[in-house]
């Protein structure tokens, strides 16, 4: 079956009787062009089912409103949330976002051939990337922002959660209901804020009098929490058990509570990260700390509009404060 041939603006512009020109400006919100003319020429691309090339007007020097989103592995619960709101954010402020999934190990392969798009911006979230994919970005003048994560060193646009102030803060606070003997469910080797979270806990321990019991790695799902759990609460007495997100937390709980016969919480307090939608379900009502998720997109978008606008601004790095959210498991 053959295919219709997309109509173009010279086809608007025939149509209507005016010039080629003309159909440009009525497509271009801030452009001088008589109302009567643009209203003329909306119809009349409307009627033939018109709608401007994007990436052709980028190439003509426009911005073409594509931001790629480096999004992680979606099995992150929280990375879910984040993705889906970002997209939401950027689609209601004009821009159209290309999102990459992935594990870490495959990020790089797959952001690459991405940057062969006339982006405006990479947004990455939590990962780290490689030199390759900072230099093709540099040369490309793509901006960068990071989202999860403080690039320490680095002139590049950074947004985060302040980790270890929130995990700091569960701690004292599980402190001051009397718990002495902690244990620290953390995220997979290597990642920044699960390390920044556990240095927290440290921290509010030290001040105390206390260090930590014993950690056990994961990988922030659900089945890591719960087998984390599992391991630290048969070898060690714990009666504190912080975890580095919400997944492993719930999956903790799962353990204490019916692998395990533990009472939660009465005498094993447990707390996640993040505060994902799942962390209020009634099953769960997890203590946790809340990663704002609306705070994080505030400044997601302003400061990539802000870099649009000014190119050689001087690089952000922005610390959001997490808030403690108390229910039913400290």
């Amino acid at each position: 079956m053959q295919r219709n041939r997309r109509v173009t603006a010279t086809d608007v512009a025939e149509a209507a009787g005016v010039s080629r020109s003309a159909v440009s400006r009525a497509f271009a919100p801030n452009a001088y062009l008589d109302g009567e003319k643009r209203k003329l020429i909306l119809t009349t691309a409307l009627k033939l089912g018109y709608r401007p090339n994007a990436l052709a007007a980028s190439l003509q020097g426009k911005r073409s409103n594509l931001v790629a989103v480096a999004a992680g592995g979606m099995n992150n619960l929280y990375n879910a949330e984040f993705t889906a709101k970002l997209v939401a954010r950027l689609n209601a402020a004009g821009k159209w976002p290309i999102v990459i999934g992935g594990s870490e190990a495959v990020l790089d392969d797959a952001i690459l051939p991405a940057l062969s798009y006339p982006l405006d911006a990479l947004i990455v979230r939590g990962s780290s990337l490689s030199a390759q994919v900072f230099e093709d970005c540099a040369k490309l003048n793509i901006p960068l922002i990071f989202a999860g994560r403080i690039l320490k060193g680095a002139q590049v646009d950074c947004v985060s959660c302040h980790n270890s102030n929130g995990t700091a803060a569960a701690a004292r606070h599980l402190i001051a209901r009397g718990r002495r003997k902690f244990g620290f469910i953390s995220g997979p080797a290597g990642l920044s804020s699960s390390s920044d979270r556990l240095e927290g806990i440290r921290c509010a321990l030290r001040e105390a009098g206390l260090s930590l019991i014993a950690e056990a790695p994961c990988n922030y799902t659900y089945e890591g929490g719960r087998d984390a759990a599992t391991s630290l609460l048969t070898q060690y007495d714990i009666d504190a058990l912080i975890c580095a997100n919400d997944a492993s937390a719930l999956g903790a709980l799962s353990a204490a509570r019916y692998e395990l016969d533990r009472d939660v919480p009465n005498d094993l307090s447990i707390v996640g990260f993040d505060d994902i939608a799942q962390a209020s379900w009634p099953e769960y009502n997890l203590t946790t700390l809340r990663n704002p998720l609306d705070q994080t997109m505030d400044e997601i978008l302003r400061l990539l509009q802000a870099r649009l606008d000014d190119p050689d601004r001087p690089a952000e790095q922005v610390l959001i404060a997490p808030q403690l959210i108390t229910r039913k498991t400290d």
